[in-house]
C-alpha cells in the first residue's frame, strides 16, 4: 500500500486488503511449520497445497522477509520459516485503464498494488538464459513475481528512454519509468 492510502484497522480489513501485520517483537523460539510457497504461488503444508484460500491471505499478513532474504511467518506469539521458491505472490492480471498513468497489478491472492515510487519494478536475468524475471514490490521486501502472460503486456506497451546513456525498453506507472530491459 502507498503512503496516501488508508490503513487498515482490524485484522478483517488487514487480510481483505492485503496488508501486513507489523510492528511487534518477533519470540526469539523459532517453530517449524513445514510451509513452503512455489513459484507459481502455490502456498503448501507438508508438502500438500493449502486450499482454502482465506487460511492463506490470513498466512500472507504474517509473512515477512528479513534483511538476510529468509522468510518468515511471524506473529506476536510465535515465528517460523518459510520456503519461499521464487517470490511469495504472483502477479496474474495488468489494469492499465482504469487509472490513467498507473499501472495496477492483481495478485494471485486478489490483491491489488499500483506500481509506483512505494512499489517498484524490476526485471532480474538468468545470467545463463538471459530470460528476464520480473517482480513487483507488494510490501515490505515482499515481492510478486510478473506472469509471463502480464509480462508480455508490459513489454507491449513499453517506450524506449534512454537510462544512464543506455536505450532501454520500460513502461512508466504513478510518474516513475521502469526499465524492463535493453532496446534492440
Amino acid at each position: 500500500m502507498s503512503g496516501q492510502e488508508r490503513k487498515p484497522q482490524s485484522l478483517k480489513e488487514l487480510i481483505a486488503e492485503g496488508g501486513g501485520l507489523t510492528g511487534f517483537a518477533w519470540p526469539e523460539r523459532e517453530q517449524d511449520f513445514q510451509l513452503s510457497i512455489d513459484r507459481d504461488g502455490t502456498w503448501r503444508h507438508r508438502g500438500d497445497p493449502i486450499r482454502r484460500e482465506k487460511l492463506v491471505k490470513l498466512f500472507a499478513t504474517v509473512l515477512h522477509r528479513d534483511e538476510a532474504g529468509d522468510y518468515w511467518l511471524a506473529t506476536p506469539a510465535e515465528r517460523g520459516r518459510v520456503a519461499v521458491a521464487d517470490a511469495p505472490f504472483v502477479a496474474v492480471e495488468l489494469d492499465a485503464e482504469s487509472a490513467p498513468g498507473r499501472l495496477r497489478f492483481r495478485t494471485n491472492l486478489g490483491y491489488w498494488v499500483t506500481a509506483g515510487p512505494d512499489h517498484p519494478i524490476r526485471v532480474e536475468e538468468d545470467p545463463e538464459t538471459g530470460e528476464p524475471s520480473p517482480y513487483l514490490l507488494v510490501r515490505d521486501r515482499l515481492e510478486a513475481l510478473i506472469a509471463r502472460p502480464v509480462f508480455y503486456e508490459l513489454v507491449e506497451r513499453a517506450e524506449e528512454r534512454a537510462v544512464d546513456g543506455t536505450p532501454m525498453l520500460g513502461v512508466e506507472s504513478d510518474g516513475r519509468f521502469f526499465p524492463l530491459g535493453r532496446a534492440g
